[in-house]
């Protein structure tokens, strides 16, 4: 077989490939087996047929065509691994010559990885947050405690904003009621940002036994968007009671005796999560600046793939919700602009990431283990709720364990990069990595950082 390769673009070649006869020989036994198990010849059972009899009753053609759809698709295959290119999109493949008993040629177009080479991405200087606890963060996180442990009160007064209300809702348009917009005993906090438009200015100063109108654009069912008047029946208003910050309180919310327990707990928690999180920004920054030391051309296909399928996801996202459009990207403080844009940038950032990770990869010859391929399905199994082997069978079944792999070694490729980089903290004191690891797992796996694996858990 002879391959030549042309380049149409930094991004797309097209590949000509010559094939002498005798190397269709394995195929072209399975294209006479496969049209004798199809025909029907008196005389002749399903599948033993002759092979002079096929081309005698049915054409040499017809066994020239399945010949070539068993081994064009292994030809083109070889010839990739021949050329060194990488695909990024499925081949345009056409047959230009078939000379019978001499030769076959075909051509391929295919979008492929740019070539580019991977600079030097020893000692990047990237900075990351202080892993210092300060007294504010312990602050932050017994006020979350405290939310968590309240009660509400019934007050008679008018609501205010932190407040909870139990509410009845009915909405209509042109005066005629709409069924599945009905909603009784609604609990609510006021000011909490609803995607009802409205509802939490018309709730300021209601009390128990109120009615109120206010028109607004519904946000969800068949009349999403259409413009209704809404209806509040306000039936109970409570304030929020956080419990004492006391002994009392540290019992009732953890396992210690005295709050000056828990607090030096929560010191440790968020010392950790501070630790972790300078690892993972080491990472992610060592990347970035890497990634803007590099120009390469995005092949159009597989741009084109990425964007598709993060706009598809969204859509799915919005279906579930139950919301319209409007309102969603209003819940998320954003437009279908601006969240469109966002998807276009993301996505080239993705697929050029992809494309510099997967050179590190191969440069550090980085490959997985099984224990490593079982940890990442534990992992994502734990963060998908379901079963560690009914995902493990999914992923098999649906030969995703690759995509798997090449994640994994993915985030190695990530590891070498913020490993090479020179971090320091917001503070100007430098960042020791390693030292790092040795915090976050223990002496003995301080060879191994996991610090990704930590924060997933």
């Amino acid at each position: 077989m002879k391959t030549a390769v042309e380049e149409l673009s930094p991004t797309r070649v097209k590949l000509t490939v010559e094939v002498p006869f005798e190397e269709l020989g394995e195929s072209m036994q399975a294209a006479y087996k496969k049209v004798a198990q199809q025909v029907r010849v008196p005389g002749f059972r399903p599948g033993k047929v002759p092979a002079r009899i096929i081309e005698q009753r049915f054409g040499r053609a017809v066994v020239l065509e399945e010949t070539l759809n068993d081994a064009v698709p292994k030809l083109y295959g070889q010839a990739v691994d021949e050329s060194d290119i990488f695909p990024v999109s499925q081949p345009e493949i056409e047959v230009t010559k078939i000379e019978d008993g001499e030769q076959v040629e075909f051509t391929a177009e295919v979008d492929i990885r740019p070539n580019f080479e991977v600079p030097d991405y020893q000692g990047l200087e990237v900075t990351v947050p202080v892993a210092e606890v300060t007294d504010e963060d312990i602050d932050t996180q017994l006020n979350a405690l405290r939310q968590r442990f309240a009660t509400l009160t019934g007050v008679e007064r008018p609501a205010a904003s932190g407040d909870f209300v139990v509410m009845d809702l009915a909405a209509a348009i042109d005066g005629v009621n709409i069924e599945e917009q009905q909603a009784n005993d609604v609990s609510y906090e006021v000011g909490a940002g609803s995607v009802l438009q409205g509802l939490d200015d018309a709730l300021a100063g209601m009390s128990a036994g109120d009615v109120k109108e206010f028109t607004t654009n519904l946000v969800g069912g068949e009349n999403a968007g259409e413009e209704a008047v809404v209806t509040i029946t306000i039936k109970s208003v409570k304030e929020k009671v956080l419990p004492e910050l006391d002994d009392e309180f540290a019992q009732l919310a953890s396992e210690f005796d005295t709050l000056d327990e828990l607090k030096e707990s929560l010191r440790g928690q968020i010392r950790r999560n501070k630790v972790i999180d300078q690892v993972v920004q080491a990472r992610e920054n060592a990347l970035d600046a890497l990634l803007d030391k590099i120009d390469i051309p995005l092949p159009e296909s597989a741009l084109k793939v990425e964007i598709d399928s993060r706009k598809h996801n969204l859509e799915h996202q919005i279906a579930e919700s139950g919301l319209s459009k409007e309102a969603f990207f209003r819940l998320y403080q954003t437009t279908e602009e601006e969240r469109e844009a966002e998807i276009e940038k993301s996505s080239a950032k993705a697929l050029k990431t992809g494309f510099v990770l997967d050179k590190i990869v191969k440069a550090e010859e980085l490959g997985v283990s099984e224990q490593e391929l079982t940890n990442f399905v534990v992992r994502r199994a734990m963060q998908m709720n379901v079963a560690p082997n009914v995902l493990a069978q999914h992923l098999a079944d649906n030969d995703q364990l690759t995509l798997a792999m090449v994640e994994i070694v993915r985030d190695k490729a990530k590891t070498v990069i913020g490993d090479a980089a020179k971090v320091v903290d917001e503070a100007g004191n430098e960042v020791d990595l390693k030292a790092l690891y040795t915090e976050i797992n223990g002496e003995e796996a301080a060879e191994e950082p996991a610090a990704e694996e930590k924060a997933a858990e």
